[in-house]
């Protein structure tokens, strides 16, 4: 989805970079928007976790339920591949030159 947006948004990126922009806030700026989609699954995810977890507790009497270092753990896990797929977009987006950007479409 971020790889969809980032290339939808390629004259943006020039037209920030064009008044003087540098390629590292670009960088930044996309980085940070994978980590706030990512964010937004783990919290989701660990909410529904944990409510589904309790559900089916009621119905297996001997179900325990993970402990919060391996939900933590996996969260930290899920942010880590955020970073890095995201990061991969990013760098597309700053190396964009505003001239050929601002020229497209």
């Amino acid at each position: 989805m971020l790889v969809f947006s980032v290339s939808g948004r390629t004259r943006e990126f020039g037209i920030r970079m064009a008044p003087g922009a540098q390629p590292r806030s670009i960088l930044a700026n996309v980085v940070a928007e994978g980590l706030t989609i990512a964010g937004l699954g783990v919290v989701a995810g660990l909410v529904l976790g944990l409510a589904f977890g309790r559900v089916a507790a009621n119905f297996v009497s001997e179900m325990k339920s993970p402990g919060a270092i391996t939900f933590a753990a996996s969260a930290l896990v899920i942010l880590a591949a955020a970073v890095i797929v995201s990061a991969v977009p990013a760098a597309r987006a700053a190396r964009v030159n505003p001239s050929e950007a601002l020229r497209s479409e």
